[in-house]
């Protein structure tokens, strides 16, 4: 039987999964929204326990927000990023900024993490599709920390190379040898970034197609239960 040679796997993985993903994408999110609007939300678990729900999801929401907004501004001027870069302090400032802010997203996340299996109320009603969600940002997470330690200098190298990537794939030229000589690690970010975007439209992560996100900047949530209060009254 003759196995698959890496350039195949280079078409599967950097050539269909992504419009498999972006389709997958898009008509589930129409069909759901469409036929379940109420689920299209984030489907918060706030009301089972609040402060470990915002001292895990604030950091993690600042965090990711900050992350995806430094992709999509380098995916749109890559040419202004390496520009940005050319000057060695503000690279490092750049740099820094990313690190910190994927720092934060993962100290988010393993708090949530954590709530989700030490809380019996809200481990009752965390879902299979959770899961797969959190173990989805936890590879995505430490592959893109492990990017950041061990290829440094990944803005520079997200402009020159990702982003010409990503726009072949816009304007449906698709252009894998900007991807295939990067190191494996580089590969896994990218695939596990389709996957999650397949994913997505079935699970809460839909509801970044509504924002915004209100409970970034506002006071914690204080909720009191009357109905224990009136039983111990009687």
């Amino acid at each position: 039987m003759i196995s698959p040679g890496p350039f195949f796997l280079d078409q599967i993985f950097f050539i269909v999964a992504p419009y498999v993903a972006i389709i997958i994408f898009l008509l589930v999110s129409i069909r759901r929204y469409r036929t379940e609007a109420f689920t299209f939300s984030s489907l918060s678990s706030q009301f089972l326990e609040n402060q470990h729900h915002f001292w895990g999801l604030v950091p993690f929401h600042f965090g990711i927000i900050t992350v995806l907004l430094g992709h999509v501004i380098a995916f749109l001027i890559p040419r202004e990023i390496l520009a940005w870069n050319s000057h060695p302090v503000r690279l490092y400032v750049l740099e820094g900024t990313a690190f910190v802010a994927a720092l934060l997203t993962m100290l988010g996340l393993t708090s949530l993490i954590i709530r989700r299996v030490t809380d019996p109320k809200v481990k009752k009603v965390t879902s299979w599709a959770d899961w797969v969600v959190f173990g989805s940002f936890v590879v995505q997470i430490l592959s893109g920390v492990y990017v950041a330690l061990f290829h440094s200098w990944g803005s520079s190298w997200f402009a020159a190379l990702a982003a010409p990537y990503l726009w072949s794939l816009v304007t449906l030229t698709p252009d894998i040898t900007y991807v295939t000589a990067m190191p494996w690690m580089v590969k896994i970010h990218i695939i596990s970034a389709w996957l999650m975007i397949a994913f997505a439209p079935f699970t809460r992560l839909v509801h970044i197609l509504v924002v915004p996100n209100p409970y970034l900047w506002r006071k914690p949530q204080v909720v009191r239960w009357y109905a224990a209060w009136r039983a111990f009254r009687a």
